[in-house]
């Protein structure tokens, strides 16, 4: 299941404040939870680190795991990041997942550097090669919420997509 090789066009504009502030939590957040569902239709969430890469979501995962054998069968997913700002500040996204092989090397590298803090002593070869498997999370949609000067703000993107 690989998924298209063109490149995609990027969800955020670096110059909209509100964009700023989706692309500010899905660089810095150390933790994602990946939802994948099973053949019973049940929902199944994980936390991974990740790497964003508008429009895409970079993960590594033992190829052992159930989100792999899940993700074999189904590639959509949804993934929403721990609240902030006292639960007032909330990103969820969806899109598809596919199991591919090595990212980029610089993506490569920019999820080495985001993670080096939580590797320790471990080199991220080492680390890679019990999280063999990359997945890459083409995102449909990004919905966030989070306290503005005049209120609540909000930003779905694309913005051509219905809420639910």
């Amino acid at each position: 299941m690989e998924p298209a090789t063109e490149s995609a066009t990027p969800l955020l504009d670096p110059a909209d404040p509100r964009h700023a502030h989706v692309a500010h939590r899905l660089t810095t957040e150390p933790i994602v939870w990946l939802t994948t569902v099973g053949a019973d239709g049940r929902p199944h969430p994980v936390p991974v680190w990740f790497l964003f890469a508008d429009p895409d979501v970079v993960i590594f995962s033992r190829p052992d795991t159930a989100k792999v054998g899940r993700l074999r069968d189904r590639s959509a997913v949804a993934l929403s990041l721990d609240t902030a700002g006292g639960g007032a500040d909330v990103l969820t996204a969806d899109g598809d997942a596919a199991l591919t092989g090595e990212p980029p090397a610089a993506e490569t590298a920019a999820f080495g550097e985001k993670y080096r803090p939580l590797l320790g002593d471990q080199d991220l070869a080492g680390w890679r090669s019990v999280f063999a498997q990359p997945v890459r999370v083409r995102l449909r949609r990004v919905t966030a919420w989070w306290p503005g000067p005049d209120g609540l703000e909000r930003v779905v993107l694309p913005g051509n997509i219905g809420v639910g």
